[in-house]
């Protein structure tokens, strides 16, 4: 296996304002202070991985414009020792942002998103031939607009890009964006066959699949967690399906193993943030991946990457290394929330 991992896809910058009121249509606010912060799949996924394991090269790869709010972010991957080189720029469109507005009473939130330079972003910008990666992870399928694009032959574009990551003996990895559309299952469907590793929540695996993994009240249909699964494996995943909730996770590999693990049990208060908790649980995946670890270690590691993250208001702040990580275990243990396998 090459050496490293990249992270292709979405990059953007949040822009994060405190607001005093959420205003009328037509009527005024205050806005009390601001803030940028990364945002996105590649920042997101790679500085949580980064900062798992500092021998893991690391390598981003997406689209961005050439002004400051990409000069913010390429400072803020290169200082988590992130390689950049694979990061197109140009005055084409601007760096992608979101504005959130933060409503400083309730903590409410509404977001503005502009889809900038990642609108622009398709699978001919990977320098495929110039990969020495051994894994390349790309998110989100159904936010890449060239990469949802059809595609006669892999059915859609992205597929298209894992094909030529596999094609040059690269793993490949994906995950996908929570949409309530008739295109979900259609453009994920696409995709499955091509990849090795795709980590979805409860939500999207439940949407591709068919297979319900919550019930009318709400609660995680346990039995049904093996059978979505499954469902992913008979239709071409590699190597490993995962499927996380807040409750927990839950695995199977080419093999036919099962493994599903509870959340931890982390006290009131400790949850400042669930931005990017996705993606830091996505990290935890390609960290084991990249190192070998069972099934049962692979999910261990990923709801404890998650659990960095939630100790903070920000998608990277409370992620911590490997080691450091894992002690969560023993600190706060895990909750009864599903049977552990």
């Amino acid at each position: 296996m090459g050496k490293g991992i990249a992270i292709a896809g979405n990059i953007l910058v949040d822009k994060i304002k405190m607001i005093d009121v959420y205003p009328e249509k037509g009527m005024l606010c205050n806005i009390r202070s601001q803030k940028l912060a990364v945002g996105g799949c590649v920042p997101n996924t790679g500085i949580s991985l980064a900062k798992l394991s500092s021998d893991i090269p690391v390598f981003a790869i997406g689209r961005m414009g050439s002004d400051e709010e990409g000069d913010f972010l390429i400072r803020a991957l290169s200082e988590n020792d992130i390689d950049c080189s694979g990061i197109l720029r140009s005055g084409e469109a601007a760096t992608s942002y979101t504005d959130v507005m933060t409503e400083i009473s309730t903590g409410q939130r509404t977001f503005f998103h502009c889809r900038g330079a990642n609108a622009l972003f398709s699978p001919d910008d990977i320098r495929f031939e110039e990969l020495s990666c051994g894994i390349i992870h790309i998110g989100y399928a159904l936010l890449l607009d060239r990469f949802d694009e059809e595609n006669e032959e892999f059915g859609n574009e992205f597929a298209r890009a894992l094909h030529m990551a596999k094609q040059k003996g690269i793993i490949t990895s994906m995950d996908v964006v929570s949409e309530q559309s008739d295109r979900f299952r259609k453009v994920v469907s696409c995709c499955i066959k091509y990849s090795d590793y795709i980590t979805l929540n409860e939500i999207e695996a439940q949407n591709v699949s068919g297979v319900a993994l919550r019930d009318f009240g709400g609660n995680i249909i346990e039995q049904n967690l093996p059978k979505a699964c499954e469902w992913f494996m008979e239709h071409g995943v590699g190597r490993q399906v995962c499927v996380h909730f807040p409750e927990g996770s839950a695995a199977m590999n080419c093999k036919g193993e099962f493994r599903q693990l509870p959340s931890l049990n982390l006290p009131k208060g400790y949850i400042k943030g669930t931005v990017g908790a996705g993606d830091s649980f996505c990290a935890g995946i390609l960290f084991s991946a990249y190192n070998g670890l069972s099934l049962k270690e692979s999910l261990a590691a990923a709801t404890c990457a998650a659990a960095c993250n939630l100790s903070a208001e920000d998608s990277i702040s409370g992620i911590r290394c490997f080691e450091e990580a894992m002690r969560l275990q023993k600190e706060y243990g895990y909750r009864e929330s599903i049977k552990e396998i």
